[in-house]
């Protein structure tokens, strides 16, 4: 269970060994065994003897911003193993191993782009056949980027971003023929959104940003050493990379919630300045879509998990890895 605080005045404290919520319809207890993470945001409150209920339980504590992006985690000193993986994962970063890695995954994430198309229904043959030219021209990016090397990431990495760009235009532009006509946006915006659906996607990539970061820390990678996003300072840039592998599972939330109608004017607002931004409701409706669908098990590559477990296994599986180049 993930709490979620984000309605202003709501509050966190300890009772005994469970944490107890208090907010404007009355309180609720949940003992700390049950919870995975906190999320707090601006205008609510957590004592410092609920945060050390939290620490003493290895339960992530986040605070978000209005975006959904985290600004600041508390974790459990316990997490992970620091020197040997974090070693490994230096020596591994300037290797030719990391320019394959980087390869596949932007390849899985042209893949999942594609897969996710091809779920999609319409009875619009012209659409359909639109759909389909889309996925031959991901699949040409796919095989470029198949084909190109370098000895180090450096050595492909411009190359790799454009290419990765122009994949992602064809597939938001395909992804936006299944969205309502009243819900269609013209481009990708991000900061800020220009329409509620790119509203909706980059509150939701906020939150898989902060899942993907706090599974990293748990296994004992630095989420700050990146592979292929390794200029901005002080950012956690490796979740920048391991992020494109999961972002379509966000997609799919957004899409689902946006076809079934069910947005109103209560889920976002619009700024001077033509931005739009999520409001109470529509962060509620979005984090338990999300969080649901993460719930869900699914069998991946042999083993059966939910989908936040996978991205677990994936970090573990990526922590061995980088052991090997110590």
């Amino acid at each position: 269970m993930e709490l979620i605080l984000n309605t202003f005045g709501t509050s966190l404290s300890r009772d005994n060994e469970a944490f107890q919520i208090i907010h404007k319809d009355g309180k609720q207890r949940i003992p700390a065994h049950g919870v995975k993470s906190i999320q707090i945001s601006r205008g609510a409150q957590i004592t410092s003897d609920a945060v050390l209920l939290a620490i003493e339980n290895e339960i992530e504590i986040l605070f978000m911003d209005k975006s959904g992006n985290p600004v600041g985690r508390i974790w459990s000193p316990k997490y992970g193993s620091v020197s040997t993986i974090r070693k490994g994962q230096l020596s591994f970063t300037f290797s030719h191993e990391a320019v394959d890695w980087i390869k596949g995954v932007i390849r899985s994430k042209i893949e999942n782009q594609q897969a996710l198309l091809l779920m999609m229904q319409t009875s619009d043959s012209v659409v359909e056949r639109k759909v389909q030219k889309a996925i031959s021209r991901l699949e040409d990016y796919r095989n470029k980027i198949k084909a190109i090397d370098g000895e180090i990431v450096s050595d492909v990495a411009a190359t790799l971003r454009g290419w990765e760009g122009v994949a992602s235009n064809i597939y938001f532009e395909a992804l936006n023929w299944f969205i309502p006509p009243s819900y269609q946006f013209t481009m990708r915006s991000q900061h800020p959104a220009l329409d509620v659906v790119n509203a909706m996607l980059n509150y939701g990539y906020g939150l898989l940003y902060a899942r993907i970061e706090g599974v990293l820390i748990k296994t004992g990678i630095d989420p700050y050493i990146g592979v292929m996003h390794r200029d901005d300072y002080n950012r956690p840039v490796l979740v920048y990379d391991i992020i494109e592998l999961y972002r379509v599972w966000v997609d799919y939330v957004v899409v689902a919630l946006v076809a079934q109608n069910v947005i109103t004017d209560e889920y976002y607002s619009v700024r001077s300045d033509g931005s739009y931004w999520l409001e109470g409701l529509g962060r509620r409706v979005l984090i338990q879509s999300f969080n649901d669908y993460f719930d869900e098990v699914i069998t991946h590559k042999g083993i059966t998990r939910s989908r936040g477990q996978q991205i677990f296994l994936y970090a573990q599986d990526l922590a061995q890895q980088f052991k090997k180049f110590t």
